[in-house]
């Protein structure tokens, strides 16, 4: 009977349907370069959809006449929507999807592959060439501030010199990478973050927590890559930057960038250039800069070229030069200033990638060679008030120089396995060597350090897709480090889950080491209680060895008008023999310090990130870091202070947010914010104002930003021309309690880099 029943209903009811006229509805699916392979088309009221073949094409068959809504998705690329009504044939309905750099780029620091962001199994954070731009960034310490985790601080009221701090640890344990490679030298990362100008980089990526296994030594805290600007197409762009400091000190910014690619696109090559001059400034009237007086240029370029199709060779070559000087704001021979430091770099840095594809781009096979050569000269000094010792000053004043080179060769092999036990499998393997030279000395001070790393290091990586929503990524690196006894063994294991659409869940356990480094942003050389305060390395200093933990849960809900999504990331590093500064006495020229191992320090905290975007027309991206940075025993900084378990100058809690409106292709403004809350620092005696050794409580900071931009010939193929301008620390939230005179203490600095500075420029280019 039941059966009878059935067939009576399709008779009466879906009969008509067997036999009634079907439609079909076909067409390609692509983004601006090109056709988006395997691209998803869904048909929401009919719980029905396709995938696009390799070449972007689709076809969904069997529809009957009436109304349809399609949607089309495609990982970093808006979704789409479209409406059709099907009457009597069947249509031909194409996309072009827009791509969300904002949610998805490709990146390659995690892994040592090219990957999606949101297919890493590692956090990856991207700062853009643009971003930069938006905030009006000089240089690489103007721009980092604006990643998540990432703090920038100028630790010398003298020099300017200036450190990263990642999920709270200080510079020396952030690995800073040139297109993949640790050509940045230890000397170079103390002066390197401000002379690095903006219009070279195309993009940096951040990865937070512990990256050894990939990179070595000094990757605890976290790496950032610097990916300098590639040939796409032909263009140029010029231009010009004056800000005002405070009204007292002007600071002027000239960039130049060409690029030019062959009609094939087998061949390219970009070319840029920057020269900045800024005045020297005086914050509290002593006649002592807060800011240095800088000239510097800059000049470099980037080529890629393909023999063949399945092959790239890229090559790039970059020089730095600079000068700086701060202390008494006189016009003289530096030795005869009463307190003065005085550098001059000149910094040569180049690559040489080759990579060949092969086995249907299934497997790769790149080798890589990359350098850095340093020299300065500098002077570091105070004029003494004692008669007897006036002449000993001017007959030897205490000049120094410094050489440093920086060469690494390695090879890398990835290759894909289609079918590994379940999913695929991409295995990359590497052998690299790692050689750092270096020498630096005063003779005056007697001071002198000259030592040589060698690191021959070995790397497999293993990242396992085994199904489209979990990732599992396991690598180890093995190090043979000239300065450790034994061989390092740095493993890591990461996974990555997305349950649902928007959604993704990740964790990661790594271990990290550092060695002792010769120089690197403890070693210093500063002023404090009229003298010199030096560091050197204790005897049979152990490596700091690591062990990291991170989770997070990441959500972003894209569509075709906005944007939405938020991360939340909760992180643990404990230190092993972590380093410390001890305090060994004093000699005839100052403070001495030594570099020891002490006991366990542990940092754990969490970081937020919010993003947003409304039609490519308001854009919102925030971040907000809450932690703690402490010792598990008390460390003497200093002797007759009481010990402390808080690392210095680390806040508990600091964060940004940027606010872009862009209501056309015309007009842009910027509104950016920079928090810095309260950290402990060390105030050496000396100063007129400060006559006690003293461990202090900074206060907190809030920097606001303003800038705006207005485009001319938007619609025109001629070139372009941009007017922008701006404040920067609109409230001046500036350091007011800076020691004056000779005999200040040139590290108790905190708070912003600079005083509030009014900007304007003009760009002219294809941009």
């Amino acid at each position: 009977m039941n059966l009878l029943i059935r067939f009576l209903f399709l008779c009466l009811y879906g009969g008509g349907h067997l036999f009634a006229q079907t439609y079909d509805i076909q067409g390609q699916i692509q983004a601006k370069d090109g056709p988006l392979p395997f691209a998803n088309i869904w048909i929401k009221n009919l719980k029905k959809g396709s995938t696009a073949n390799s070449e972007g094409a689709y076809k969904i068959e069997g529809l009957p006449a009436g109304f349809y809504a399609l949607e089309v998705s495609y990982t970093g690329y808006l979704s789409q929507r479209k409406e059709v009504q099907i009457t009597n044939k069947s249509l031909s309905l194409n996309f072009q999807l827009e791509e969300d750099s904002f949610l998805d780029e490709v990146v390659i620091t995690g892994t040592r592959t090219f990957v999606r962001k949101t297919n890493s199994p590692v956090i990856v954070n991207v700062l853009s060439s643009a971003m930069l731009e938006s905030v009006q960034a000089c240089n690489l310490s103007e721009g980092l501030k604006f990643q998540p985790g990432l703090r920038v601080e100028t630790d010398c009221q003298t020099c300017n010199y200036t450190q990263l701090r990642m999920n709270g640890l200080g510079g020396g344990y952030s690995q800073i990478l040139i297109n993949g490679r640790p050509i940045f030298s230890p000397l170079t990362g103390l002066y390197g973050l401000e002379q690095i100008p903006v219009n070279m980089v195309e993009r940096i990526e951040t990865i937070r927590g512990g990256g050894s296994t990939l990179y070595g030594s000094s990757a605890i805290g976290g790496v950032v890559n610097i990916i300098t600007k590639v040939p796409k197409v032909n263009g140029f762009e010029l231009s010009y930057t004056q800000q005002s400091i405070k009204g007292a000190a002007k600071d002027e910014i000239y960039n130049a960038n060409a690029t030019v690619v062959s009609s094939s696109q087998t061949a390219g090559l970009s070319l840029f250039a920057n020269k900045r001059d800024r005045e020297y400034y005086d914050a509290n009237g002593d006649n002592f800069s807060e800011l240095t007086t800088l000239e510097n240029t800059a000049l470099g370029a980037n080529l890629f070229f393909l023999p063949k199709e399945n092959q790239k060779l890229e090559a790039s070559m970059s020089h730095l030069n600079e000068y700086r000087y701060g202390g008494e704001m006189r016009k003289q021979m530096v030795h005869l200033n009463q307190q003065a430091e005085a550098r001059t770099h000149d910094v040569w840095m180049g690559s040489l990638d080759y990579q060949i594809n092969f086995d249907k781009d299934d497997s790769s096979l790149i080798t890589y060679l990359a350098g850095q050569r340093t020299d300065r000269d500098h002077y570091t000094g105070i004029f003494p008030d004692a008669a007897e010792d006036i002449d000993a000053h001017l007959e030897n004043p205490p000049y120094g120089i410094s050489k440093t080179t920086t060469f690494q060769a390695g090879v890398q092999f990835n290759h894909r396995l289609k079918n590994f036990i379940v999913g695929s499998n991409v295995f990359t393997l590497g052998g690299e060597y790692l050689k750092d030279a270096v020498l630096d000395e005063i003779p005056t001070y007697n001071y002198r350090v000259n030592q040589t790393t060698e690191s021959r290091a070995f790397f497999l990586q293993s990242d396992w897709e085994m199904t489209n929503d979990f990732k599992l990524l396991f690598g180890i690196r093995l190090d043979r480090h000239n300065l450790l006894e034994s061989l390092i063994l740095s493993p890591r294991i990461s996974m990555l889950y997305k349950p649902q659409s928007g959604w993704q869940f990740r964790s990661t356990w790594s271990s990290g080491f550092r060695a002792p480094q010769a120089f690197d942003t403890d070693l210093h050389l500063a002023f404090a209680g009229g003298g010199i305060s030096r560091i050197s390395l204790a005897e049979n200093l152990k490596e700091e060895r690591s062990n990291s933990f991170s989770a997070s849960v990441n959500y972003d809900r894209p569509t075709e008008n906005y944007i939405f999504g938020f991360t939340i990331e909760g992180f643990y590093t404990a230190l092993k023999d972590a380093f410390y500064l001890a305090a060994i006495g004093q000699d005839a020229f100052g403070e001495r310090f030594e570099k020891q191992n002490g006991t366990t320090a542990r940092v754990k905290g969490v970081s937020i990130e919010i993003r947003a975007n409304y039609k490519k027309k308001i854009q919102l991206e925030t971040g907000f870091n809450i932690q703690s940075s402490r010792y598990d025993s008390p460390i003497e900084v200093l002797e007759g202070l009481p010990p402390t378990k808080d690392f210095l100058r680390t806040p508990n809690q600091y964060g940004f947010a940027t606010l872009k409106f862009m209501p056309s292709q015309k007009f842009n403004t910027n509104l950016n914010y920079v928090y810095t809350g309260p950290m402990k620092l060390l105030h050496f005696a000396g100063a007129p104002e400060q006559d006690f050794d003293a461990l202090v409580n900074s206060e907190a900071f809030s920097e606001l930003g303003f800038n705006a931009s207005y485009v001319f010939g938007v619609k025109s193929k001629k070139p372009k021309l941009e007017i922008f301008g701006g404040v920067k620390n609109i409230l001046d939230a500036y350091q007011e309690d800076f020691d004056s005179g000779k005999n200040r203490d040139s590290n108790y600095v905190y708070g912003p880099a600079t005083p509030r500075t009014v900007f304007i420029g003009l760009k002219l280019g294809n941009f």
